[in-house]
């Protein structure tokens, strides 16, 4: 779904901290900070993981899964493969 690295990554091409988030996310600080603080893909209740998702999506961030192309315009990064480093 998405990654604590993701999420991190795609509030700083935002522009947004970690509050900002949350507040247009409509979910409480500690759960932002708690999803970003974990390993790998980011658990927790799908509904909260949805609304994140939209927040930042509607923050001018496209979230790009492995094997996915990007369907958008504009500038970003994307993480290269563990095989491919």
């Amino acid at each position: 779904m998405i990654t604590a690295q993701q999420m991190r990554a795609a509030r700083a091409l935002a522009g947004i901290d970690q509050k900002t988030l949350a507040e247009r996310a409509g979910v409480s600080l500690p759960t932002i900070q708690r999803m970003e603080a974990s390993d790998g893909v980011v658990r927790g209740v799908v509904d909260t993981l949805m609304k994140v998702i939209r927040a930042i999506e509607e923050s001018g961030v496209e979230l790009i899964g492995a094997e996915q192309a990007s369907t958008g315009g504009g500038r970003g990064v994307r993480l290269k493969s563990s095989d491919q480093v």
